[in-house]
């Protein structure tokens, strides 16, 4: 395996953990632009908007969710009621009246990172790959009628919510790993981020996420070190799978992410690949 040499400090950005969870605790979080219009038009209705309609709006945005999440666990703190483990709960806890209250017209990731198209790339790249695992997640745990579909579901899409916050925010490090990575395929994803960054993507996002005082289930579920819990291995597998066939289903490794998915779902391995292929085609 390559070892890099140290990464040059900054003065731009954190160089340890709390700094950066403190970075980024404070930067604004902007949402797709579909998000951010479909707000708007929801804002008109609002007598008649449910929180069924508003989730339906905000639930396939992994950075709208993260941000009700976050938002809707400070008031929990507070007020000392029942997490919400999804968009739908905290639109109940929260109430629609409030919710257009507190999230007025919102920031968008293109207005976020004009002119800067690498770093669009980027995130877009990171977002996709999290929309087609969070379908595959859901998949899986209706198949296996798991309760927690939805909160399995979030899970998959929040799983690399930090490299999406990275992409935003600190565009020039994001891009700094990829090239790193591209130029040496051997490289280790997290000798490459503990060079540029000081830590993994993983710690960073794990210790976010206790900051922002997310529901625990949804924490065990994004945490990759409960990898044997069945909820979990669900979300891996789905994110897995996501990342194989980003381009098309020809990787080598799909082989074997279908046959650990027939495994989890208990069913053949013809049966489990037509279920993958269907999944995908409605994603």
């Amino acid at each position: 395996m390559s070892e890099l040499p140290p990464a040059p400090l900054t003065r731009r950005f954190p160089r340890d953990l709390g700094a950066w969870v403190r970075y980024l605790q404070l930067a604004e979080i902007p949402v797709l632009r579909r998000t951010a219009e479909s707000i708007e038009e929801l804002r008109l209705l609002e007598d008649t908007v449910d929180a069924r309609t508003l989730t339906e709006v905000l639930a396939s945005d992994p950075l709208m969710t993260l941000k009700l999440l976050a938002h809707v666990a400070g008031l929990n703190r507070q007020r000392r009621t029942t997490d919400a483990e999804t968009v739908r709960e905290a639109l109940v806890l929260m109430g629609i009246t409030p919710f257009f209250n507190t999230f007025g017209p919102q920031p968008t990731v293109d207005e976020h990172l004009q002119g800067q198209p690498e770093a669009m790339a980027g995130l877009q790249a990171v977002i996709r790959r999290a929309e087609r695992a969070s379908a595959f997640a859901l998949g899986f745990a209706v198949h296996r009628g798991d309760h927690d579909a939805m909160v399995i579901h979030e899970a998959a899409l929040l799983h690399d919510f930090a490299d999406m916050l990275l992409w935003l925010h600190a565009p020039a490090l994001a891009l700094e790993m990829q090239n790193q990575q591209q130029a040496d395929p051997t490289l280790r994803s997290a000798t490459v981020q503990r060079n540029v960054l000081g830590m993994t993507l993983s710690e960073l996002q794990h210790a976010l996420m206790l900051a922002w005082r997310l529901p625990e289930l949804l924490v065990n579920i994004t945490d990759d070190r409960h990898e044997e819990a069945t909820q979990v291995r669900n979300v891996l597998l789905a994110i897995r799978l996501a990342r194989h066939t980003r381009t098309d289903w020809n990787n080598p490794a799909v082989p074997d992410d279908v046959r650990d998915i027939a495994q989890l779902l208990n069913m053949g391995i013809g049966p489990t690949a037509a279920l993958l292929a269907e999944i995908d085609d409605e994603a």
